[in-house]
């Protein structure tokens, strides 16, 4: 295992040496194409834990007080008129807290799939491997999204998935229609003793160059046969470019999941946010979050309080776009729960505030 991480390290590192001036993407061929992330931060968490992470609900940028690798990532993309294919390896703290469930051989597996063109003339596609979640609008792409750190509802919803996907994108590029079935969520491999498959949907509506709405969904079971517990989520997000400068978003997650098997009684949990960024200059840029996640029965978080986990946040972003290829940002975040869920100095509180500072490159 060490040595296939050594080997994901290596081919990150060397990818991301290559000269920010070159191209952003390197063909190889017309059709083959190699592509490289990387994101280093570091994050300083006011509450000080002794072990050196930041929570067990955060999967990127969650270590303190030291400069890591949150994410990095080198992709092969294959490409023709009817046919695509993708193959990326990862590596990073990311992957070693987002991933621990999966095989040793499967953890630093980001894409692994391929794709077929069912209509010579139509936009329907069968894809099929692992892939990025349909559902949300963070990726760990974090170049391509508002804020340096993610959400706490991207956080808890899947990030990947193994699946196969029938997609549709209409003529006019307005509606995109898509049925995935997976083996569960985020999962590579099913979980032991788990012999069902989850399927789940996405449509994404774009009326104009200003709108972009969506939906997914997730219904499946994420427990062993004998125990079987329903599981049904939604996700609905719509983003709107105001002008050029000003780029506004909402969402709103909410699932529901079975208490016993066959039973009637469900737990419930939700998760608004509204989020927001500015473009001060063609380099210089500032984005603000506010966030809430409400799971009182710990189906996704759990926290053996009387409460559960009901989290209000806010966070404050800079970003400069030192070049075209290079980003550097600075965010201040604080969450609060209702109840004493985080520990400073060996005291449970109810609150956390940490700074943190990223720099990605993308080739």
């Amino acid at each position: 295992m060490k040595k296939r991480i050594s080997l994901v390290g290596a081919l990150v590192i060397g990818a991301l040496a290559i000269s920010s001036a070159q191209a952003q993407e390197r063909k190889w061929t017309d059709d083959l194409k190699v592509q490289a992330y990387g994101e280093l931060y570091y994050t300083y968490d006011f509450n000080q834990p002794k072990k050196g992470q930041l929570n067990n609900f955060l999967y990127s940028f969650n270590r303190h007080n030291e400069v890591n690798l949150n994410f990095g990532m080198v992709k092969l993309n294959y490409s023709k008129e009817r046919v695509r294919a993708n193959l990326a390896f990862m590596a990073g703290t990311y992957v070693q807290s987002n991933l621990v469930n999966e095989p040793d051989g499967l953890k630093n597996i980001y894409e692994a799939n391929i794709g077929v063109k069912l209509s010579p003339t139509r936009e329907l596609w069968l894809d099929a491997g692992i892939m990025p979640s349909h559902i949300g609008f963070e990726s760990n792409i974090g170049a391509d999204i508002m804020t340096m750190s993610r959400s706490m509802m991207a956080e808890n919803s899947p990030y990947f998935s193994s699946a196969v996907k029938l997609s549709y994108l209409t003529p006019n590029q307005k509606w995109m229609l898509a049925l995935n079935v997976m083996n569960g969520w985020q999962r590579i491999q099913r979980p032991e003793g788990n012999s069902t498959i989850a399927v789940g949907h996405q449509v994404t509506y774009t009326p104009n160059s200003k709108w972009m709405i969506n939906s997914s969904s997730f219904i499946g079971s994420d427990t062993p046969d004998v125990e079987r517990k329903m599981r049904y989520f939604h996700n609905l997000y719509a983003s709107y470019q105001w002008d050029e400068n000003l780029k506004l978003l909402a969402g709103f997650d909410i699932g529901v999941q079975q208490k016993e098997k066959d039973g009637k009684a469900y737990s419930n949990w939700y998760a608004p946010l509204v989020m927001g960024q500015y473009k001060l200059t063609d380099k210089w840029r500032v984005a603000a979050r506010v966030e809430y996640y409400c799971d009182k029965d710990g189906v996704i978080i759990g926290t053996d309080t009387s409460n559960g986990f009901q989290t209000l946040g806010y966070s404050v972003n800079v970003d400069y776009q030192i070049t075209d290829e290079v980003l550097w940002r600075i965010e201040a975040r604080s969450l609060n729960s209702k109840d004493a869920i985080f520990m400073r100095n060996d005291k449970e509180v109810t609150g956390q505030t940490f700074i943190g500072s990223s720099i990605s490159i993308r080739l």
